[in-house]
């Protein structure tokens, strides 16, 4: 009687095809949200997900860049939303709505601008754009729909907490967790209503993590990672939330993506 549902920053869904296969076997979750699919919607690789079963597939992909996708073996209905944040054409944004067990949700499916490597919107675009996505998220609300729940998942590409990073002091001042980033995914979720799953179950106090660099020659031993990747919900799910599973075997798969899966796991 569970749900399940994961996400997970693929970086190439077509590149990275067999550890999604993989992974939709050996976890089974009913719904799979990626990120940086870099796959225009008419060559996105669904054969393989429908052969597993996994029959529900909603997209928002371009060429060679960001592009998100929904995969569920749930019956999702046609009620889809892709939001254009700022306005500029990216495929980071698709929604869902699911009728499930008597609930009715909406699952948002994000990927956040990454923003670049400097900290200063007047010499770096890529952080303005960031921070300006950020202040855009801060419209939306997790009971914006009478009567239907939320989850928002995906790529948030912040890591808001001093122990979602492995240095709250190193980190101050690197794009991910500088004060503007985290205090503004922070008020994302107040003025939203949005409940930090992942938190609910790992105390703030114990390191979490979900990205490891690939400039890392030994990623697992230098253990220097951020919680980039995030599930959120309404409230009213939070007393149903059962679990939550950071895959980080996955950064050891053959050619894995610098991301982990996430699931979030309820009892309805």
């Amino acid at each position: 009687m569970a749900l399940s549902i994961a996400t997970w920053n693929i970086n190439s869904v077509r590149l990275r095809m067999p550890l999604v296969e993989h992974f939709l076997k050996t976890f089974s979750p009913d719904i799979l949200c990626l990120q940086e699919t870099k796959c225009p919607n008419d060559q996105f690789p669904s054969k393989p997900l429908k052969a597993l079963g996994y029959e529900h597939i909603v997209m928002h992909g371009q060429k060679g860049y960001h592009g998100v996708a929904t995969i569920s073996r749930l019956p999702l209905t046609e009620i889809v939303e892709r939001r254009d944040y700022c306005g500029v054409g990216d495929a980071r944004h698709v929604s869902v709505l699911l009728h499930h067990r008597g609930k009715s949700i909406r699952v948002h499916n994000f990927y956040v601008p990454a923003g670049g490597d400097e900290p200063d919107r007047t010499i770096n675009a890529k952080f303005g754009h960031k921070l300006d996505f950020i202040e855009e998220m801060k419209l939306l609300h997790a009971e914006a729909e009478a009567g239907i729940s939320s989850i928002l998942v995906g790529d948030l590409n912040i890591a808001p907490l001093e122990h979602d990073v492995w240095s709250h002091k190193q980190l101050l001042k690197i794009v991910s967790h500088t004060p503007i980033e985290t205090e503004g995914l922070i008020d994302v979720m107040t003025k939203g209503a949005w409940v930090d799953l992942m938190r609910r179950k790992v105390p703030a106090e114990e390191k979490l993590y979900t990205w490891w660099s690939y400039r890392s020659a030994d990623w697992q031993a230098a253990n220097k990672g951020r919680r980039l990747d995030h599930i959120w919900s309404s409230a009213d799910l939070d007393p149903h939330l059962t679990n939550i599973s950071v895959i980080r075997e996955a950064r050891g798969w053959e050619r894995p993506s610098d991301h982990v899966p996430v699931i979030a796991e309820f009892d309805f």
